[in-house]
């Protein structure tokens, strides 16, 4: 009884140890390839572009709606609760800093894990399928920086772009519901020009820099570690949405409170 219960704690740490390392070593491999994308045809300048389409453009009107409603929402949520002390002049307060630090660049990453991550996973567990990354190896490849470079390339440059469409649609949100309090337009916007400053606006954006590095790692990683086989697939790119969730609200959490320690 005593050996197997041995047995069992050591498997138990070895499985932790390999889950624990494989990200580590992967990441590792990205890494160490950076130098070669300014080498000559180095970098895949048609594939970014590819994936900025798709994880940018394309995301636009979705990340717009949404952010709209979440603004509009937030202000409706906020003028309850100010009506009842006469402060409705606050909901602009509450929209413009709740949107722009905290669910203006949240709301674009959770977008990004749907539409990019689970691609992501997706593309590559369907080329492990064909045998495309074995013939990336015999080539002398190496296909994770081949493969994640144009992804977190093309990430890093739409999501602050869509947050900063999010944040305009969420405080257009958070306007409409303005309106309904008799709070005129021309007053709405000089309140948010007048409370928010660039450094609010900068700071939210810099949190999506993180989170594109994240849902790109994690969608890449979650595809190379897929089986070869459509179930794998599927399951692959099920395993890297929730890892990237998981991994922006941790995130999200850690850079919060390190903005709370230098005021802002």
């Amino acid at each position: 009884m005593a050996a197997e219960n041995n047995n069992r704690i050591s498997s138990f740490f070895r499985t932790a140890g390999v889950q624990i390392a494989e990200p580590v070593v992967f990441i590792g491999k990205v890494v160490s390839q950076f130098p070669s994308l300014f080498r000559k045809r180095g970098f895949r300048r048609k594939e970014m572009l590819y994936y900025l389409d798709l994880c940018g453009a394309k995301s636009i009107p979705v990340v717009t709606l949404i952010c709209f409603l979440m603004g509009a929402v937030l202000g409706i949520q906020a003028a309850l609760q100010m009506r009842k002390v006469g402060t409705e002049i606050f909901v602009v307060d509450l929209v413009g800093f709740s949107v722009l630090k905290e669910f203006g660049p949240l709301m674009v990453a959770m977008i990004s894990t749907g539409r990019a991550a689970s691609a992501f996973a997706a593309e590559i567990g369907t080329m492990k399928v064909n045998e495309e990354i074995s013939a990336l190896e015999t080539m002398g490849i190496d296909p994770a920086a081949y493969l994640v470079y144009p992804k977190l390339l093309a990430m890093l440059i739409s999501l602050p772009l869509l947050a900063v469409f999010g944040d305009a649609a969420g405080i257009a949100g958070g306007m409409l519901v303005g309106s309904s309090l008799n709070i005129p337009f021309q007053a709405y916007w000089a309140r948010t020009i007048a409370v928010l400053d660039q450094m609010t606006f900068l700071l939210g954006v810099a949190k999506t820099l993180v989170f594109a590095t994240l849902i790109t790692l994690a969608g890449c990683y979650c595809g190379f570690r897929a089986s070869s086989d459509a179930q794998g697939v599927g399951r692959g790119a099920t395993s890297a949405v929730v890892l990237s969730i998981f991994l922006v609200v941790v995130a999200d959490a850690v850079i919060t409170l390190l903005y709370s320690f230098i005021g802002y």
